[in-house]
């Protein structure tokens, strides 16, 4: 069993900086949350645990929010089952349900089966239920989709039910990748599933991008998604709130994305462009 280190921080005011907070502390490896009155709780593996990585997180030195942590040491327990009995099943627009297979199924809906592990996406977050919600409107049908930062890979599945011809899954994560495998089987789809980045695609291109990463992810790499996606593609982002919209929109028109639609829940957005 991993030996994970408990972090308290808390965070004045609460709303929207637990959220945003809870995004970067992903992107250092934190890979579970529970939300409290006045800030949340951080798990890491211990092994993962880079000082320098966490003070040097840009909220921990902004004049907007006021954030303090304490941490522990937490007794050798067995951090998945725990995480897995506090799955519950998500519902997006009582049309798509997203459930473990311990979860009484719902023939009714379209089921996408989730074992969460520690891997970012089982659909609770609301970045998550946002990319679910833009993608239902949207034409998978015989198209190559890239699913960038796929976590639990629920978005690059959901492609492939849709009926998307070919899904290329990738995570900087080898935790995610290992749990996108396991996903795939339990939804007898086929995923072509890797480790890496965007630095490493190469030449081939798609008719569908879809990215729920953070922020300053997103600004350096969109211009490597314009790359290789198709023309008349289309490029579907989240991670991003309210605030980051106006940034992220100007590296896009830059790249000549042209915006389509954008959502929001609680503080949180997703926006689809068209590559023209």
């Amino acid at each position: 069993m991993q030996q994970y280190l408990e972090f308290s921080f808390k965070i004045k005011p609460l709303q929207p900086w637990n959220e945003i907070m809870m995004a970067e502390l992903i992107e250092i490896g934190f890979d579970s949350f529970t939300e409290e009155n006045d800030g949340i709780l951080g798990y890491i593996q211990k092994e993962l645990y880079n000082e320098d990585e966490l003070n040097n997180l840009w909220l921990l030195h902004s004049d907007e929010v006021k954030i303090d942590y304490t941490f522990t040491e937490m007794p050798n327990i067995n951090w998945n089952e725990e995480w897995e009995k506090n799955f519950s099943p998500i519902y997006v627009e009582n049309k798509v349900l997203i459930r473990a297979e311990f979860h009484e199924p719902n023939p009714s809906l379209h089921e996408i089966i989730i074992q969460p592990k520690m891997s970012f996406g089982t659909g609770h977050h609301p970045t998550t239920h946002l990319m679910i919600q833009q993608m239902m409107a949207m034409d998978f049908h015989g198209k190559n989709i890239l699913d960038m930062g796929c976590g639990t890979s629920v978005l690059a599945i959901y492609a492939k039910q849709k009926g998307a011809q070919r899904v290329v899954a990738i995570d900087i994560d080898e935790w995610s990748v290992e749990n996108s495998k396991e996903n795939a089987e339990r939804n007898n789809v086929t995923l072509e599933i890797s480790q890496g980045t965007a630095d490493n695609l190469g030449a081939e291109k798609f008719d569908i991008i879809l990215a729920n990463i953070n922020r300053n992810i997103l600004i350096s790499d969109i211009p490597t998604y314009v790359s290789v996606l198709q023309p008349g593609g289309q490029l579907l982002l989240s991670g991003l709130c309210f605030f980051d919209v106006d940034d992220i929109l100007e590296v896009c028109t830059e790249q000549n994305l042209k915006l389509s639609n954008q959502q929001q829940r609680e503080e949180w957005m997703s926006l689809l462009l068209t590559k023209p």
